[in-house]
């Protein structure tokens, strides 16, 4: 099972199109899920980060991405036929004026 998710997540592949020799892919999905539901995958990978830190095997490394992404101006909610309209300029009303 572990190594069906691992192929799957190391690929992109959806799970229908899992080899055969990995068995069902439902069972191999439900497996991921029940194990993400109750907790399994957080015990694996604190047991394998404590394994790893007793044995100074752990090498961290950080990355920082500081770029900047800008959406073209359609994407971001502009007006996609022509400029808006001026608004109007108000006149004086010709009728009676209110006392």
């Amino acid at each position: 099972m572990i190594d069906a998710i691992a192929f799957k997540y190391r690929t992109g592949t959806p799970w229908m199109d899992l080899p055969e020799h990995f068995g069902s892919w439902k069972g191999a999905h439900n497996r991921l899920r029940m194990w993400a539901a109750d907790g399994t995958w957080e015990k694996v990978f604190t047991a394998l980060l404590a394994q790893a830190d007793a044995e100074e095997d752990l090498d961290w490394v950080v990355a920082v991405d500081s770029t900047v992404v800008r959406a073209h101006q359609h994407a971001a909610g502009a007006r996609k036929k022509g400029p808006r309209p001026a608004s109007r300029t108000t006149m004086p009303s010709d009728g009676p004026a209110a006392d």
